[in-house]
Parts: C-alpha cells; structure tokens; sequence
C-alpha cells in the first residue's frame, strides 16, 4: 500500500525504507565483480546466483477492519482527562467519529477522541505496525495509536485501560484519503537507580486511534475508512531476496534482505589483502537463523570461513570474514541462510568487500554543526573565544566569510545542501518530513554510486532518517545523546566503530551534531565558561517553567541563553579539534577534504531568541542565514585564504563532486567554488550567483505554497512574501521549526529591499527610495518561484512518506522542533 501520509512511522526493530529489489537466479557466467573501490555487495544483486531461496507460503496475513459496513467491536470513547462529548455512526464508506469540548475547559485544551476495540491477546513482537485510511476537514491535527499490554497496570484513561498512547501524527484535513503508518512506542520501565530501562510487552489486549483538534478548536472530527494491523512478516513476504534500509535501535544499514534457506553466490577477483565486512540481522527472536559465508577458488572447494547462528533482533552483530588467504584470485563468494523456520528472515548488513588497492580518490567529511551561527563564532570575529581550534585550522582552510544557508531550519535546509536545489523545487514541502523523492539524488548516492563506503552520523533524524537522507548510505547513526550538547563526542566515537569495522577506503561521511542545538545544557569542562553556576540555574528554572505565549520571557533570560550557547560552542569546537587530531594520527589527513559547515544560523530550529535580533525580520538576516563554510584539503587548496563573495550552502555539493572528479549532478542550483578552491580563478575574476533562501510550504489545507523566497543580491537583499491573495486568509502549514515571523503570519509589503552594506542588520527596507529595486527583485523572486514549480514537476512522483521511529519523534520533542 502506498503511504500517502508525510508523518507516517516505522517498527522500532527494524524499517523498510528502501524498495525491495526482487531477483531471480543469475546464469552461471554471471559477471566476475572487482573490489578497485569498495566492493557492496548490496548493490550487485543482479549479478548473483540465488540459490534455493524462497518466501513461505504461509505468510502471516494483516488483519483489516474495513468501515463501509459496520464493524460493532470497534467502540468509541473520549480520552485523557478531557471527557467532552465523543459521538460516532456509519456515513457511507467510513465510520465518521467528532469530538466536541466542553465551555469550562482553558482555551487551550483541544477535544480528544478515540476508538478501540479489544483483541484476543496478540503477541506485540509479531506485529509491526498499524495503517490508518482516513478522511479530514476542518481543525483535526492530529491522530495516534494507543493499546494495552499489561492490564493488571491501567492508566487512567478514563473509558479506556490503556497503558501506552503513542504521539500523534498531523493530520492532512483537505477531504483526500491519506493513510497513516502509526507504531508502538517503546515501553520503557525505571530501575531502583532511577534510569530506564525497555521493557518486553506483553499480549495486545486492546487496540485504539486517537485523534485530537487544533488549539481552541470547539470540535474534531475524523471519518475512518479502515484500520490495519500489519504483521512484522508481511513486510518481507512477497521477495525472496532485495535491498532494505534496515534499522535495529539507532543503528540503520542497508541490507541484503532473504528467507532462510536461501544462498546468494557472487564471483568476485579479489585484490590484495581482501576481507569482507558485514553485519547479520534477524527479524524475529522465536525463528533462528544460521549464517554461513563460504569462499571457493576456481575448480576448488568451498571454505567455510563464517558459520553465526543468530536468535536476538536487539541490534546488528558486526563480522569481518579474513579473506587473505585468496588474496589476487578468481572466487565464488557464498553467503548462506538455513533455519528450522522455512521462511524465516535474516539480513546482510552492508557486506562490503574491500582491499589494500589505492583508488587515489581523497575521503570526504562533510562536518555540519547544527544550528552555529558564524555571528558567534570568533572565527568570524565574535568577542568571545567560542571557537579557538577552528581559528587556528583556518590556516590550512579556505574560509568564505559569507556562507548562507538557504533556508532557517533544518528540515527544509539539510535536503536542499544534500541535493544542490532549493527547498520548494525538490517537490518535498507538504510536511517537513516528506521523503525526497526518487527523481533527485542525493550526496551519498552520488558518493556511494562510484564506491565510496558512506556513513552518516547525526543527532538529529531531521538530518538523516526523516528526509530520505538515509539512501545510499551503508551505515546510519541517528544518536539521542544523554543531552543534544555532547553529541559531538557519540557521533565521533561511532564513526570511529565504522572506520574500525569498515576500513576501506575512500569514504565519505556526513556529521550532523547538536552540541549547540537547545535545550542548552553545556557539560563540564565548559559549562561555567561564560555563565555563572547561578545564573544557569536560575536559566533551567525559566526555560522549564516556560509560557511559549509569554513574550517577555525572552527578555528575562536572553543574555543568559546566548553565555550557554557560546558555551556549546567552546564544546564542539574542542570536540572537533580532537576528532582533526585523531585524523591527522590515522594517516590519511593528506588525502581527506573536511568540509566544516552549519544547516542554518541561530535561532531557526528553535523556538526562542538571543540579544539584538527582531523577530519579524526576513530570512536573509545573517542572524538566521549566515553560517560558517570553510575547505581543508592539504596539498590542495592553499590555506589561510579568506573570500568575501557570497555563497550558499547549495553550492558544497557541485563543488565536493569537482573537486573529486565526479559527474555534476544532472540538476542542481548551486555552484562550483572548486576554480575558487583550487586557485584557478581569483576572487576578482569569480562569476558568483546570486543566494536564494527558500522557506515555501504548503497550506495543509489549500494546496497553496506560502512563505518566503529571498535573495543576497551583492550589495542587495529582498524578501519576496508568498501567500494567498486574500491578505486576512488564514495559513495552515505544518511546523518547519521556524523561529522567525514570516510574510504570513502578519500583512506588509509583499516585497522588501534592503541595503546589506549600510543596513546589514535589515532594520530599514529601501522600498521607497529605490523603486527600481522593488521591480527588479519582485520580477527575479517571482521567477525562481516559477523556476523552482518546473523543477518540482518534473521531478515529482518519486516521492514516498518518510518513516519515524518512536525515538526519531523523542529526538524530535527534544531538540525543540515538536512539543
């Protein structure tokens, strides 16, 4: 079933978030593969002899209640402490549920609703999650699952013994039927020490959606088409053998995916001290899996060299198979599922054959520091001494002054610097977390498409997971820190476990770290650099206590948020120091390029504010969009070079392929700094264009794209307001994590222009005194809307919904982008 939703989530186990390639026996003169670059095996399925592998034919089947006839076991009731009046019947093809408030509730309280039914005690391990079709106008925001599997532990949900509720999922209200993937949340227990632990669940007992209005809304309601309940074997059911994204706790690997028995054989010309790194995973404790990975030589007989019997699906369990033994020979390379479950799932993660040969293409490192802002960072010139290392790397560096993302929060500007095209033209704007589609390519996929071994380690999964981020990537690591401030030094220590486990080379990584993300909580040695232990209390007391409606708020404690931000700032830029050192220690620093860069300036990606900056001022405000971007290549780009030209964050794509001598990319809307780079042109002599920053998303509602779309235009910047014609229209978006006001939340000039070199801070729109301006920026704005709805067109239909994980929507809650 297609996913239309763009929230929908998956099985906390393991995820399904590539398409499954079936594949039939290869003829015996299939091809013989060589390991020049990194050899994934993944990738050359069609280059395999599939043995004896095949799907059961008992495949556990959903359980489906469909609503266009009535279905009496399904009862419905109001939930939480907010009984309110919850009435449900039958209208044609859907079982239509409202919610009404109640005249004494606070104006903020919203109607709750929910249907459940009782079930015969289903074991929660077999099954996967849950589908929803369903049909909404009006004020409904959201819709979630909840269930019981502990009855002898209810909570108070009133009408309902349900123990578990999981978070909601906003809710398309445009009449269309769109299906929502809803799962179990983890169940967590606490120990006598006071931490968590998971705790294994019990049988299903009850089963409920839920549903709620908008803020102040007086009624909810929600037409139910049908409800599915998936089993976890379904999801591999119809393939014998193909390619998943596979995730076991925050650990996703593209996989191999087969049915025990089954056999994948592979002749490969291995090279000089060969070995084959690989992961094994299961899908089910009660059904067992042995792996086998066996070599023979040409005319010889087969070896076994790994023989793992597999009955936990806590996690990936990491091999290396030694193959030096067949270094320089022509092989048959077999890898071998068998299991007393006929049927029974197992996967290959990322099997990666590699040896000694140098490809002399350089490592790559594209290092993002989430949400730092280069107007506090000392090396862009700040007063205090946050970043002290990357002041002195800048001497091997070229360093551009002005870097811009191209929009304010991660959401919308990670998938624009991973594919070269501004936000509005990749066709992904509905929800923040609408999955690139297809018909884009991505930087790993240009990466992992020639060889290069590629891993992403991030702390926020809307940098990875909950755009699409993760095709084409063998390894990735979406880590919830203790708190999002030392997240540098989890994401450095996975990376090393994947440098360990995977040594080939080259490689290509991608860091996205939150030391500066809220809530900000900076640890030792750095917290008290810049705050008294006084002062942060009295902070954390504030910001837990918090109105989000109470505007001065911001007032009371803003100089104390931007001393613990500077101080996230000192912690990640001694974490990188060390991360450069260990670099420079494992002797490839000659042939890395280490890009350093951020997704947005401060305060996007967050709901609050630090000293000096409006809160209705356009994107371009260097405040929001200005973001540090400097080039290390030893050898190769000469350092201690500062550029004053303008660039954005669309152009590190085009110009990391330059520099390493791939194709460019066959759209793309950013540039090449390599001619800059590598000291082809001088900064005179340098064509630069124009920085676009596209904050456009769609009403939930109309269809309609609202927002912004800007420009740094030289000396020039504008703001172009996009929305509907109706200036009292209401715009329903869903939230991108935008800290600053947009055109659409209050009425003024469609089209602002400024002066960034007498008004760098945009205090003064110029609209009067240059007229010329206000038409030309209102023709070129105008045009890359334009421009970027063709691109979108003929790029669109490749989509699919992004999958959230329970603790994706934790990670999500803790950085601040949902509540």
């Amino acid at each position: 079933m297609m996913l239309a939703h763009p929230l929908s989530r998956v099985l906390p186990a393991a995820l399904l978030s590539l398409p499954v390639i079936s594949c039939s026996g290869a003829p015996s003169d299939s091809p013989v593969l060589t390991a020049e670059m990194p050899l994934h095996l993944e990738e050359h399925l069609d280059a395999a002899v599939v043995v004896d592998s095949d799907v059961p034919a008992d495949a556990p089947q959903p359980v489906v209640w469909s609503f266009d006839e009535p279905q009496p076991e399904w009862r419905s009731t109001s939930t939480l402490e907010r009984r309110g009046s919850v009435q449900a019947f039958y209208s044609g093809d859907a079982l239509r549920v409202r919610a009404v408030r109640q005249s004494t509730w606070p104006s903020w309280a919203r109607p709750v609703g929910a249907v459940y039914v009782e079930l015969p005690g289903l074991d929660l391990q077999d099954w996967a999650h849950v589908l929803v079709r369903a049909r909404a106008h009006g004020p409904v925001w959201n819709i979630g699952l909840a269930f019981n599997h502990d009855q002898q532990n209810p909570q108070a949900w009133n009408d309902v013994p349900f123990v578990v509720s999981g978070t909601g999922l906003p809710v398309i209200t445009d009449g269309v039927v769109h299906s929502y993937r809803l799962d179990w949340e983890i169940l967590r227990g606490t120990r006598p020490d006071g931490t968590s632990e998971e705790r294994s669940p019990g049988p299903l007992t009850h089963l409920g959606v839920f549903f709620n209005s908008a803020r102040g809304a007086d009624e909810a309601a929600i037409e139910l088409l049908s409800i599915t309940l998936v089993p976890k074997a379904a999801l591999y059911a119809d393939v014998p053998s193909g390619v998943a994204a596979v995730r076991f706790g925050n650990r996703l690997q593209r996989a191999i995916l087969g049915h025990a028995p089954g056999r994948l054989e592979y002749r490969i010309g291995l090279p000089e001290a060969p070995r084959l790194d690989l992961a094994l995973g299961l899908l089910r404790e009660d059904q067992p899996v042995t792996f086998r990975v066996d070599v023979a030589p040409s005319g010889g007989a087969a070896e076994t060299l790994l023989d793992e019997v597999l009955s936990a699906t806590s996690s990936w369990f990491q091999h290396t198979v030694d193959l030096s033994a067949y270094a320089g020979q022509e092989v048959t390379v077999g890898l071998e599922m068998e299991a007393e479950a006929a049927g029974a799932v197992g996967f290959w993660g990322a099997p990666t054959l590699s040896g000694s040969r140098a490809s002399g293409k350089p490592d790559v490192i594209f290092y993002v520091i989430d949400g730092a802002g280069a107007d506090w960072m000392s090396l862009y010139g700040y007063n205090r001494r946050t970043t002290p290392f990357l002041e002195r790397l800048a001497a091997e560096a070229m360093v551009f002054e002005n870097a811009y993302s191209n929009a304010t929060s991660t959401p919308l500007s990670t998938p624009s610097y991973m594919t070269s095209l501004l936000y509005s033209a990749i066709d992904r704007y509905r929800s923040y977390s609408d999955k690139i589609p297809h018909g884009v390519t991505t930087m790993a996929e240009h990466f992992g498409g020639v060889g290069y071994q590629t891993g992403v380690f991030v702390s926020n999964p809307q940098a990875a997971t909950l755009s699409g981020l993760e095709r084409g990537v063998d390894l990735v690591r979406v880590i919830d820190p203790p708190v999002p401030a030392v997240s540098s030094e989890h994401l450095h220590r996975a990376f090393w476990e994947w440098r360990e486990s995977h040594p080939g080379t080259p490689y290509w990584a991608h860091f996205q770290t939150t030391d500066v993300h809220e809530p900000f909580r900076p640890m030792a040695p750095f917290s008290g650099l810049f705050i008294t232990p006084e002062l942060r209390a009295q902070y954390i007391e504030w910001d837990e206590a918090m109105d989000w409606d109470d505007t001065a708020w911001v007032a009371r404690h803003a100089l104390a948020q931007q001393a613990l931000y500077d101080e996230g700032m000192a912690h990640q830029d001694h974490h990188l120091e060390r991360f450069v050192e260990r670099l420079k220690a494992e002797g490839r620093w000659e042939n890395t390029i280490l890009v350093i860069a951020s997704d947005h300036g401060y305060p996007a990606g967050s709901h609050r504010t630090m000293p000096g900056h409006p809160r209705d001022a356009p994107h371009i405000h260097p405040f929001a969009t200005r973001v540090p971007l400097m080039f290390i290549w030893p050898g190769h780009i000469e350092g201690g070079r500062r550029i004053r030209t303008p660039v954005s964050m669309i152009d590190v794509l085009p110009t990391l392929l330059d520099l390493t001598g791939l194709p460019e990319p066959q759209m793309k809307q950013g540039q090449s700094l390599a001619p800059l780079l590598l000291g082809r042109v001088t900064e005179g002599e340098w064509e630069h264009h124009p920085v676009f920053v596209d904050v456009l998303v769609m009403d939930r509602i109309s269809g309609e794209l609202v927002g912004n779309m800007e420009v740094i235009d030289g000396r020039w910047g504008a703001a172009l307001c996009v929305r509907p014609d109706d200036p009292e229209a209401e715009v329903h978006v869903a939230s991108t994590g935008d800290a600053l006001t947009d055109c659409t939340a209050t009425v003024r000039e469609r089209l602002l222009v400024y002066d960034l070199w007498d008004d760098p801070l945009l205090e003064r729109p110029i609209n009067e005194q240059r007229p010329d301006l206000v038409e030309k920026y209102t023709k070129l704005l105008e045009a890359q809307v334009e421009l970027n709805a063709a691109l979108r067109a003929l790029i669109s239909g490749g989509g699919q919904s992004v999958e959230l994980s329970p603790e994706d929507l934790e990670q999500l809650r803790t950085l601040g982008y949902i509540q």
